[in-house]
């Protein structure tokens, strides 16, 4: 592992990124970096200009390239117990620890290394850098320099997502739809509660139809036996009604969430959830009319599933010190990319989700060594 990379993760660990709060520090450090090194940047801001994201070409930009992509947002440290800052970086028993060190600042550490060594060297094919913001609340973020690019018809030739995997290249992940599902029904006295209609209720038959149709995908659904999970998942992740017990809720909202194997269609997976909402509602209206179950996509990303003899996979391997391929059981920004480019896309990168999102997140120094040796194979790839 080269000092510098572990500098540049000191640097972008002490950014406190988490997707709530602004990005644009870190940013205007990574625009500052590379604009010394003679790299021009683009920033593409959020209307308020609180959160950004950066896109830099080194190299020359008239032909096809390699695309790395990484997210500068990091998942909140409330509530967890660190043995130390988790904004300041820590290294110790081989160990670099700090919020975001394994999701996923241990890659833009080194892919801005590769980044500086890289702006002096006379390159047969561009690197392209993409820097987003807001990934960890659903991918959002990216897709607003994802317009950007289109506009000018960016074509990359490879497209390499350095979320953690141990340095192994991923081909896939599953897709995702997240929705919230609201139940209307009749407030009323609970003394009385035969006469009115309780949303809670309604929203339970619900989720009692999302826990069927989820059985019924692990029995007979498309299986893809490269995941740990190998078929499409139901999930309720949240719920919401009443206001106090002796009266009859007339709102309860669920959110919930469909990840799909590829060989899955996730709208058709909807398309009969909110069917079996509609027919749930449908009971109880010749007594309450106002009974309804209404189903919103809140946010939706697709699957990845790059063919495991498609050229980005053999060369990426070829970087990597992993034979092994597999895929993923976390989204990642690589299914945008491939669907709005048809750019080939894998996923690899330093470290393992297994550490990510937790007190004592971290990345070993082995780990790091192992993504700058892929960086030092990258550019001797694309040299001239």
């Amino acid at each position: 592992m080269t000092t510098r990379t572990l500098e540049l993760l000191d640097r972008l660990v002490g950014f406190p990124t988490v997707s709530r709060d602004s990005n644009r520090a870190l940013i205007d450090f990574v625009a500052d970096l590379l604009g010394r090194r003679g790299i021009d940047c683009e920033i593409v801001g959020t209307p308020d200009g609180s959160k950004a994201n950066l896109f830099a070409t080194i190299g020359p930009a008239e032909v096809p390239g390699m695309l790395l992509s990484g997210h500068t947002d990091v998942v909140p440290v409330d509530g967890q117990d660190w043995a130390s800052d988790p904004f300041r970086l820590a290294v110790r028993e081989g160990r670099a620890f700090g919020r975001g060190t394994a999701d996923m600042k241990g890659f833009l550490a080194a892919a801005l290394a590769l980044a500086e060594r890289a702006a002096g060297e006379r390159l047969a094919m561009p690197l392209h850098l993409a820097f987003s913001h807001d990934e960890e609340v659903g991918c959002v973020g990216v897709r607003s320099l994802i317009g950007h690019l289109a506009r000018r018809a960016f074509e990359p030739r490879f497209c390499l997502v350095g979320e953690p995997t141990s340095m192994r290249v991923a081909t896939g992940h599953k897709g995702k739809i997240a929705a919230r599902a609201c139940a209307h029904g009749l407030a009323g006295h609970s003394a009385l509660a035969p006469k009115a209609l309780n949303a809670i209720h309604l929203a339970a038959d619900f989720v009692a139809s999302l826990r069927e149709a989820q059985a019924r995908l692990a029995a007979s659904g498309r299986r893809d036996a490269d995941y740990d999970v190998p078929y499409t998942t139901i999930h309720v992740g949240r719920i919401e009604g009443g206001t106090v017990l002796n009266i009859v809720p007339e709102r309860c909202a669920l959110d919930f969430e469909i990840r799909n194997v590829s060989g899955d269609d996730p709208l058709a997976i909807l398309h009969a959830l909110r069917a079996e909402a509609e027919a749930i509602a449908a009971r109880e209206r010749p007594r309450f009319a106002c009974a309804a179950i209404d189903v919103e996509v809140t946010n939706a990303y697709p699957a990845l599933d790059t063919p495991p003899d498609a050229d980005v996979v053999a060369f990426v391997r070829s970087l990597t010190e992993e034979d092994a391929t597999c895929k993923v059981a976390f989204g990642t920004e690589g299914g945008l990319f491939d669907e709005a480019f048809g750019v080939p896309t894998v996923v690899c990168g330093p470290g393992s989700m297994d550490q990510g999102h937790k007190p004592d997140e971290f990345v070993s120094l082995e780990q790091l060594a192992a993504a700058d040796r892929m960086m030092d194979r990258l550019l001797a790839a694309i040299r001239a």
